[in-house]
């Protein structure tokens, strides 16, 4: 292991060092096996950088008394997008007229170096982060991880290439039009599009700073929910950052509702289309319930991104530049945002909110949008031929996301005959990334499917932790599925989490008088486990719940068989009082089957 660092996941890597193997052995490997005649990289980390950094990691590693698990990233390698600030880095954004040093780390980067990571190295890209397909730089086309003479897509291009070829274990990106998903299809990858403002911008090149997203890139979703926990949180000095309300749902039912485009557009693509109704049958059989929706406005309102105003603020990123330095492509693109008028862009607006309205109204009724993270796949050859037509296909399910203020996960689907891979990507409201999360963990363990470009399957899964931004609450009656008060967890958007048992110290009471009829729950030393479920319930819906309660009920802590401790309801000991005891039954279902009998 110390001398091959090759298809580490987050586990593995901290598994290596909990095996006394030490960074700095590692990661001097590592840094020698990874050459400059790649070009995933624009910049490599040098014998002196790495030494720094772990001179760093040793101090934190001391502030942290010598415990490594309170440092989640300790030691692990990363990437970034090379339009993203790291201190001692120069920072190009495929623009070498451009190249700047930095003097301070972007936040994300501050935040997972104070976690224990190391910068490794800073990654290729579209000029300006400005296209899908991974071609337009001065430093090279990045290839596809399974065939070279297929694009990686982009505008991410280097930072997928590095983790689909394991040569980190996750990577940063960046995604205004699908930049963070696209090169996560075409690569085997898990590619996680924040929503705007959790993760903050704070140094990085803007590309369109009103919509902008930096994303990561990982092999498996569990890594890229950590780094993104990690890395993301409010910022002020973005003025985009945005905190995160805990409204939102933290998980998905058994039995999810998803839909898709009514209508698909492959663009002739036969093997793409083939993966993404497979992956369909694959959905339904994990429980998926998919209906198919009016498209329109999500085709609507992706068609603006190039072929309107908006173009006008990848115009104002690149004021100053010299057009002589900039890809030729990219100049024709960022040179049409002059064309634009201020009451142009005031009509884009208006026509974007009411597209995005739309778009979110018609999400309500789902847990999530599917759609295939891109139609299609072109030869880097091509795109010589068609720049911006193949360039607009790659976006056709990924352009509107940032506008409608999505949050997105792209998965891995399976591979077409010709051995290229495709995915799928998941797409919901904003602050739904944990809820997207949940179901990419389950959906990527229910695939047989290698880990990026390594012949690696995915390893077995620690068990899930609890979400933050929830509440977990035991209940034990009328508040259980299907029966009469579960429409209080369900319409505050709770999600079910397990059925299980109290410690063996309580007891079950039939409450006289109540409507419609409740138990009571209460301690006692001579008890019985009883039958509960968990339901994790968004933290801001959780007052509203509590203020349902009515008296004598009320939520205290509880405790679990396993010795977990969670929220859960309690009763008032003078409501006991001549309270017919039930906990023969083990819970409350069966004694209300007994009297339906």
């Amino acid at each position: 292991m110390s001398d091959a660092p090759n298809a580490f996941t987050l586990t593995d890597w901290q598994q290596a060092y909990r095996d006394q193997l030490q960074p700095a052995d590692l990661l001097h490997a590592l840094r020698q096996r990874l050459s400059t005649d790649d070009n995933a990289w624009i910049s490599l980390v040098s014998a002196e950088q790495l030494d720094g950094q772990l001179a760093e990691l040793a101090t934190l590693l001391a502030a942290a008394e010598g415990r490594q698990e309170r440092l989640p990233l300790y030691g692990v390698p990363f990437a970034i997008k090379d339009n993203i600030d790291a201190a001692g880095w120069t920072t190009t954004a495929a623009c070498p007229e451009f190249a700047y040093p930095a003097s301070e780390d972007a936040t994300v980067v501050a935040r997972l170096r104070a976690a224990g990571a190391i910068l490794i190295g800073k990654t290729n890209l579209d000029q300006f982060a400005t296209g899908l397909v991974g071609t337009r730089s001065p430093y090279g086309a990045v290839s596809n991880a399974f065939n070279p003479e297929y694009v990686s897509g982009g505008s991410s291009s280097g930072s997928a290439s590095v983790v689909a070829r394991s040569l980190v274990p996750f990577s940063l990106g960046t995604d205004t039009a699908g930049s963070g998903r696209v090169p996560a299809g075409f690569n085997n990858i898990v590619g996680l599009k924040p929503t705007k403002g959790w993760l903050p911008n704070t140094g990085l090149v803007p590309a369109c700073r009103t919509i902008d997203c930096i994303s990561v890139f990982a092999l498996t979703v569990a890594d890229a929910e950590t780094v993104a926990r990690i890395a993301g949180g409010y910022d002020a000095l973005d003025p985009y950052s945005r905190n995160n309300p805990n409204s939102a749902p933290v998980g998905m039912g058994v039995k999810p509702k998803f839909a898709i485009p009514d209508v698909l557009e492959f663009f002739g693509d036969e093997q793409t289309r083939v993966v993404f109704e497979t992956a369909l049958d694959k959905l339904r059989a994990l429980g998926a319930e998919i209906t198919p929706i009016d498209f329109s406005p999500f085709r609507q309102l992706a068609e603006q991104l190039y072929q309107g105003s908006w173009v006008a603020e990848r115009t104002v990123a690149v004021e100053g530049v010299d057009p002589a330095h900039i890809d030729p492509v990219v100049r024709g693109i960022v040179e049409n945002g002059q064309n634009y008028s201020a009451c142009d862009a005031y009509r884009a607006e208006y026509l974007r909110a009411e597209l995005a309205r739309r778009i979110n109204l018609a999400l309500e009724p789902f847990d999530a949008l599917v759609v295939p993270t891109s139609p299609t796949i072109r030869r880097i050859a091509e795109m010589a031929e068609e720049p911006v037509l193949f360039n607009a296909q790659f976006g056709t399910y990924t352009n509107f996301t940032n506008f409608s203020d999505l949050s997105a996960l792209a998965l891995p689907a399976g591979f077409r005959t010709d051995g290229l891979p495709a995915g799928i990507t998941l797409l919901a409201p904003a602050w739904h990334d944990a809820a997207l999360a949940a179901f990419g963990k389950r959906w990527q363990a229910s695939l047989d499917l290698p880990l990026g470009a390594t012949n690696r399957a995915l390893p077995a899964q620690a068990p899930a932790k609890q979400a933050p931004g929830c509440v977990r609450v035991a209940v034990v009656g009328a508040h259980l599925t299907g029966m009469p008060l579960n429409f209080q967890l369900t319409s505050r958007d709770a999600v079910l989490v397990e059925e299980t048992r109290t410690a063996a110290d309580y007891r079950l009471f039939a409450l006289p008088g109540t409507v419609p009829p409740k138990p009571g729950l209460a301690r006692s030393q001579d008890g019985a486990p009883l039958i509960v479920e968990l339901w994790d319930i968004p933290l801001a819906r959780f007052g509203e719940f509590v203020a349902e309660i009515p008296p004598p009920l009320g939520i205290g802590n509880l405790q679990l068989e396993d010795g977990r401790w969670v929220k859960g309801f309690i009763c008032e000991p003078y409501a006991l009082e001549g309270a017919r005891d039930i906990t023969g039954f083990g819970g409350w279902r069966a004694f209300i089957a007994s009297q339906q009998r």
